[in-house]
């Protein structure tokens, strides 16, 4: 999957969905973007800039990154075990 931070203190784990969006990001030249935006979550997801927004509705619990004007990188924290998971890497509007 995507590497990031030398000194990651966040387990970075990735849904089957993220899994699948991850060959979208690749396949559109948005790696780069993306991959600097797994490495701010392994070092610290709270960490603003760049900014996040929680979200509501069917993904409430979640937050949400910009990885350009159309997609989003959506992912839950789970702190008990220090861990960000990553649900979807493409847009969250479908």
């Amino acid at each position: 999957m995507f590497k990031g931070a030398s000194l990651v203190i966040w387990k970075i784990v990735y849904t089957k969905q993220a899994r699948k969006d991850a060959k979208k990001i690749s396949a559109s030249g948005l790696r780069p973007q993306t991959e600097k935006l797994i490495k701010v979550l392994g070092e610290n997801p709270y960490q603003d800039p760049p900014p996040f927004k929680k979200l509501v509705g069917d993904l409430e619990g979640a937050y949400s990154r910009r990885i350009n004007i159309q997609h989003r990188l959506v992912y839950q924290i789970l702190d008990k075990i220090k861990t960000v998971k990553v649900i979807r890497m493409w847009t969250h509007y479908e």
